[in-house]
């Protein structure tokens, strides 16, 4: 099981109401339906644990992929994914995807 974490801003002139809207209804629903995914969660940063300042991230993803070669060698190039991520990148300023093994 590989693990994808997702960190993002939102890009200006996004609201938080619009963008959770989407991800509720469209993005969760969808990436959660894939084979590979077994599990999909977003969570809105709500500010420092320790130190001072702003985060570097407006909201967190993490996905538990089951199946890493199927997740990138069909889901992501498929039209399913490509439409949402197209969708996101509307939202998302400089997403940055990490992947990520449990230790």
């Amino acid at each position: 099981m590989a693990t994808i974490i997702l960190k993002y801003k939102l890009k200006p002139g996004v609201t938080r109401e619009d963008f959770e809207a989407w991800v509720k209804t469209t993005d969760q629903p969808v990436m959660r339906g894939l084979k590979s995914v077994a599990a999909f969660d977003t969570y809105r940063v709500t500010g420092l644990l320790l130190g001072e300042g702003a985060p570097t991230a407006d909201y967190v993803e993490l996905f538990d992929i089951a199946d890493l070669g199927a997740f990138t060698g069909t889901d992501m190039p498929g039209d399913t994914v490509q439409g949402i991520m197209g969708q996101f990148m509307g939202f998302a300023d400089a997403p940055e995807f990490l992947l990520a093994d449990k230790l």
